[in-house]
């Protein structure tokens, strides 16, 4: 599995730590490690998130989180996916959040990457027993993740 960062932005963030926490996500949900696969992280301006959530979600506003399966597991019965799919997460947006609920950027970007490729995996939240489910996920698959890396 090989799990790409790509910093497409001014803040500094530890892209290390992103692709050992989606790693870490991937191994924890079973998702096949299969040679060549690929998922990527890609860390992008206001500008940018807003125009592919106006593009993909008709919603005309910057967002925190964005996910885009291209292969997701089981939808090709002849093996496991080539590409996962992409995760799109705006550090801009996540350091508001994170200053409104009192917690440090980085808390704010892991749960952002869980919760993007929680959505790659087939997770969703559309009603209160998935998001609940999800929620409760997200929280475990943090509290098992160990992975201080060094800035990247």
């Amino acid at each position: 599995m090989s799990v790409l960062v790509s910093d497409e932005q001014r803040r500094p963030l530890d892209a290390g730590r992103l692709r050992a926490l989606a790693g870490h996500v991937l191994a924890e949900r079973g998702a096949p490690a299969a040679a060549g696969m690929e998922l990527s992280i890609l860390c992008v301006e206001p500008a940018v998130i807003a125009r592919l959530n106006a593009r993909h979600l008709g919603v005309d506003a910057a967002t925190d989180v964005l996910a885009f399966p291209i292969d997701p597991p089981g939808a090709d019965p002849g093996g496991p996916p080539r590409i996962l799919g992409d995760v799109v997460v705006c550090p801009d947006v996540a350091a508001e959040q994170a200053a409104a609920r009192g917690r440090p950027l980085q808390d704010e970007l892991d749960l952002l990457v869980v919760h993007g490729v929680l959505h790659l995996l087939g997770h969703d939240h559309a009603d209160s027993a998935e998001r609940d489910a999800m929620f409760t996920l997200t929280d475990r698959l943090l509290a098992g993740f160990d992975g201080a890396v060094g800035m990247t």
